[in-house]
């Protein structure tokens, strides 16, 4: 009789799964088939361009970025202040329809000298410009910037947020000229990994994913023309970005990177 019990219990359990579930599983599935590019292979740095302010685009001054048991580091031993050396690691493939997964954690102390604001902070950097075409002394590459933050311990501090250097954005149809906006997500404390997607639709739409959730939106990214770097990128008169390189930032804080990778979309 009880064996008879379990047996009808498991087959109506599979009758009443909820569409939810069901959902969730046909996504599993779906990302199990899909066909993910690693971008960082867990080896080298092979497929990547570094740009670091105020030095010449491969100068990897300090050792920034380096690969060590598995992993990619921004790291700042080599410096005795950080002076504002802001970095970039540039995929050297530009994409403009995409899904990116990135697992991040923020470590150890940061470099002396870095600004405040920059603690336990770094970025994805989409839809950006060649490092190729940055000047010398260039800070950020003109770019829609998925802002990464670590928590302080207390308190609530987002992120999957959203900073646009050199660029605008569109929220429920307004153009948003503001630099900086948080997103929904929860705060992630200590030195925990931290998964974050990003599913990119060329011009249009722009969602940023935590814990499977969508805790950011933004439509139509643009270049904005008050701004130096980004008003030589714009030929005749068109402003809107489809489009871009990916890159990586050191901002002043050790971050670590073990999982860079890339899923093509459809037009």
């Amino acid at each position: 009789m009880m064996k008879y019990r379990l047996i009808v219990i498991l087959v109506l359990a599979g009758i009443f799964q909820t569409p939810a579930a069901e959902d969730s599983q046909d996504q599993k599935k779906a990302d199990q088939n899909a066909h993910w590019i690693q971008l960082f292979n867990g080896k080298n740095l092979d497929g990547w361009k570094i740009k670091i302010r105020g030095y010449d685009l491969g100068d990897n001054f300090g050792n920034t970025f380096r690969v060590e048991d598995g992993v990619m580091k921004a790291s700042y031993e080599g410096y005795e202040q950080f002076s504002e050396r802001f970095g970039h690691i540039f995929y050297h493939q530009p994409f403009s329809h995409y899904r990116l997964r990135v697992e991040y954690r923020f470590v150890g102390d940061q470099a002396s000298g870095g600004p405040g604001w920059a603690f336990r902070n770094s970025g994805i950097m989409i839809h950006g410009q060649t490092p190729e075409s940055m000047t010398k002394g260039q800070d950020f590459p003109v770019s829609v910037e998925v802002q990464l933050l670590g928590g302080r311990g207390s308190g609530k501090r987002t992120t999957a947020n959203v900073c646009t250097p050199g660029t605008h954005i569109e929220m429920d149809g307004k153009l948003i000229t503001r630099h900086c906006i948080n997103s929904s997500s929860k705060t992630y404390h200590g030195d925990q990994w931290v998964t974050v997607e990003v599913e990119v639709h060329g011009n249009k739409v722009i969602r940023h994913h935590m814990d499977g959730e969508v805790v950011f939106e933004l439509n139509r990214p643009q270049l904005d023309p008050g701004d130096p770097n980004a008003k030589k990128m714009i030929k005749d008169g068109d402003k809107m970005l489809s489009g871009g390189t990916i890159s990586l930032q050191s901002e002043s804080h050790p971050v670590e990177f073990r999982k860079v990778e890339l899923l093509p979309l459809k037009d």
